[in-house]
């Protein structure tokens, strides 16, 4: 078995990451649950209750989580790489949200290629 490539950096790590989410249904899971996470966050603020905050963890994980576990059946990179996880789930959700996802999935396939 092939020793586990160490990401050193989030450009570096973004093109994994988006590998590990080459399947549609996980993408849409993955959306949801940082459109959730956005959702709850504005509304905590807006009506000021606090508590809302401690749901964001579950509705984001337990999206993700599921689309890995059932569709990709793979590893979260979050267990791994949390910090960098987290960010690429905004720039995922973004280049979904803007329509560039297949062209950042096509770049991502080609550097992890090369590697």
């Amino acid at each position: 078995m092939p020793a586990e490539r160490k990401y050193k950096s989030f450009r570096s790590f973004y093109p994994y990451y988006l590998t590990e989410h080459g399947d549609l249904a996980n993408r849409t899971l993955h959306f949801i649950g940082t459109a959730g996470i956005l959702v709850i966050l504005v509304l905590a603020i807006a009506l000021q209750k606090w508590w809302m905050l401690a749901l964001i963890p579950f509705f984001g994980y337990g999206f993700a989580w599921a689309g890995h576990f059932f569709i990709e059946r793979n590893k979260p990179a979050t267990f791994t790489y949390p910090l960098y996880s987290l960010g690429s789930d905004f720039v995922m959700f973004w280049h979904i949200l803007t329509g560039q996802i297949s062209k950042k999935l096509d770049e991502a396939k080609q550097i992890i290629k090369q590697q």
